[in-house]
């Protein structure tokens, strides 16, 4: 294998005309440059140098290694502007895992803010599904994951959770149901209620099912939906009544009545989830205090 750095002592040989030359401008002796020569030559194969008069020139063979070296220099300059580029935050990609009703609240500003602070840096959301970012940050298959976990929940090996919100769940009721004209609604009040369920078994339900249990009751869901938007379409039909996090609700529906929800009150708990080795990342970490700001604003 050719080594680079005799090389460019070849490409310094090359240019100076001579050994001599060379040495002086490479600050070493000549018996170190001739060396470092004659170590390229052996692993080329073929020599390098011929004489010239009283100096030295490439032959073909050493031209063709010059031309390489200067190629090279070339790219590990620009490599160099590149990485002082990242490092500063100028440039590089972000890949964000968010799900669908953080997307209007926390992430759009966030977005708005690495776009002002960073402009060289690309932005990649990608909507998932709360249960299953957090993996792809752990394989480096994202820099950051909104996930939803219990209120103080521990972060993995290597991955920091930095908690962004506790999101409450509100009542959403058919807006001529009895209970639509209290300011809240007690959580047992809704036992004995056909339920419209808007969440996929995972972190989301979790918390509906654990207050109902609290309340002394399980929920007898009727209907299912995958989206809120549609749960809320339920409802206001009247199949049933449903509970669905604040943040869920920022597209309300005219047929329905939102109410809060006491004894017990439902709150799913919401992340970013970063690598620890990501965090030295000047973008990630403005994203991070862009989506604490949007959460505290919120």
């Amino acid at each position: 294998m050719l080594d680079v750095r005799r090389m460019q002592v070849l490409r310094a040989v090359a240019a100076s005309g001579s050994v001599t030359a060379a040495a002086a401008h490479l600050r070493c002796t000549p018996s170190a440059v001739s060396q470092q020569v004659a170590a390229l030559e052996k692993e080329a194969g073929i020599e390098l140098l011929e004489r010239a008069g009283r100096g030295v020139r490439p032959t073909a063979a050493g031209q063709l290694l010059i031309e390489r070296a200067t190629i090279i220099s070339r790219h590990v300059a620009e490599t160099e502007t590149a990485l002082a580029d990242l490092r500063a935050g100028r440039a590089g990609r972000l890949t964000i895992h968010y799900f669908a009703s953080i997307g209007p609240t926390l992430l759009a500003p966030a977005i708005a803010r690495i776009r002002r602070e960073h402009p060289g840096v690309a932005v990649d959301p990608r909507l998932t599904d709360p249960r299953d970012a957090l993996p792809d940050v752990e394989r480096g298959d994202g820099d950051l994951a909104i996930v939803v976990g219990r209120p103080g929940a521990a972060g993995r090996p290597g991955i920091r959770l930095v908690h962004l919100l506790d999101d409450p769940y509100r009542a959403v009721l058919p807006a001529g149901h009895p209970l639509a004209d209290r300011e809240a609604v007690d959580l047992a009040d809704l036992a004995g209620e056909p339920w419209v369920g808007g969440e996929p078994p995972g972190p989301c339900l979790e918390p509906i099912v654990e207050a109902c249990a609290a309340a002394g009751f399980s929920p007898d869901f009727v209907a299912k939906s995958q989206d809120y938007a549609t749960a809320q379409s339920f409802v206001a039909a009247g199949l049933g009544v449903t509970l669905i996090p604040r943040l869920g609700l920022s597209a309300g529906h005219p047929g329905v009545a939102v109410r809060p929800v006491h004894r017990p009150e439902p709150v799913r708990a919401i992340y970013a989830a970063v690598r620890e080795g990501a965090l030295a990342q000047p973008a990630l970490g403005t994203l991070i205090d862009a989506l604490v700001d949007a959460a505290g604003v919120d």
